[in-house]
């Protein structure tokens, strides 16, 4: 009799609801409050990470701890509303079915960017704060959840200018612009990232000498100036070199800033090559530039410029003619 009451159908002003009865009903509260109840739980356990873990010291290990949460409260849901809407294994196995096939058909880019969720945190591609180039949208990763990455852009140096998208600012330096990227992109392109295995980039100044000028004392003052800009950076940088150098089958490098000649028609080109920190590069050449603009003047270096030489001119024939009603007095 009990059963039967709870299997009887819901009457609203004397109109039968299809499919709604009182184990229905039962079964709606509890997943609404099992959602609200991990939701609730979620967010007091993320709060603890953020107060026990100090944001300006360890944004990694607070990003990692925020992931494993929200994967273990997915899953804790997941199961739940299985486990209450689903008793019998039999109508479980074709609920799955049809949802399966339906997930295929209609939500086909969001299955994808959950599985580009799943291989970004499998394979450590990219993490929180880290500078990365994703979809054809260069910055660092302020967020990211099981669909989509959110990216502060970035501008571009003048060399590549011109790459798609075109940016106004003229440096790897913010341009102020939040955009969001689906996950799904990481089985479309490339993911290019600036600081997970080497927190560090090499970096070239290039500068036109004059023929007439003294490249070789040109060449020291360079490797002199870059030398003492990036000391500091060459020491932090060997242990991270050593890690990179175990984990992966690359080439030694040299940390030690390198100068290197090219002629050109109008000028010797000097680019002198160093390592640099990926979020402060502007600053590092900008201090390089100007400490060498001084020693260049106090040496005088001159810098190459774009010239013209004139080799010749064409014959000019000039007739003088008498004006109207004049007549021309002989000379």
């Amino acid at each position: 009799m009990r059963v039967d009451a709870l299997l009887a159908p819901v009457e609203v002003f004397g109109v039968r609801l299809v499919g709604v009865n009182a184990e229905s009903g039962r079964k709606l509260l509890l997943s609404i409050a099992l959602v609200v109840g991990i939701w609730l739980i979620r967010r007091l356990v993320r709060a603890l990470v953020s107060a026990v873990v100090p944001a300006s010291r360890h944004d990694r290990v607070r990003f990692w701890l925020g992931q494993a949460v929200s994967l273990a409260c997915a899953v804790i849901v997941a199961v739940g509303l299985v486990s209450l809407w689903f008793d019998d294994p039999v109508r479980l196995t074709t609920a799955l079915g049809l949802v399966t096939a339906g997930l295929a058909f209609a939500l086909q880019r969001v299955v994808t960017a959950l599985a580009g969720y799943v291989v970004i945190m499998r394979g450590r591609t990219f993490g929180i704060g880290d500078r990365i180039v994703m979809g054809g949208v260069r910055g660092d990763v302020v967020a990211l959840d099981f669909t989509q990455t959110t990216i502060m852009e970035m501008g571009q140096p003048p060399p590549v200018q011109n790459a798609d998208p075109a940016m106004w600012v003229r440096s790897r330096q913010y341009t102020g612009r939040v955009v969001t990227v689906s996950n799904a992109k990481v089985f479309d392109e490339p993911v290019y990232n600036y600081t997970r295995d080497f927190p560090y980039l090499w970096e070239e100044l290039t500068i036109p000498l004059s023929y007439a000028t003294d490249r070789t004392r040109a060449e020291a003052i360079v490797l002199d100036v870059a030398a003492r800009h990036t000391q500091e950076l060459q020491r932090l940088g060997d242990a991270d070199r050593a890690e990179l150098l175990r984990r992966f089958d690359l080439r030694n490098t040299d940390l030690s800033p390198r100068a290197y000649f090219r002629l050109t028609d109008n000028w010797i080109e000097l680019t002198v090559r160093f390592i640099a920190l990926d979020h402060a590069v502007r600053e590092l050449k900008d201090a390089i530039g100007r400490e060498l603009l001084a020693a260049f003047e106090a040496a005088d270096i001159r810098l190459g410029s774009a010239t013209f030489e004139i080799v010749g001119l064409p014959t000019v024939h000039a007739a003088l003619e008498p004006a109207h009603g004049l007549k021309r007095r002989p000379v």
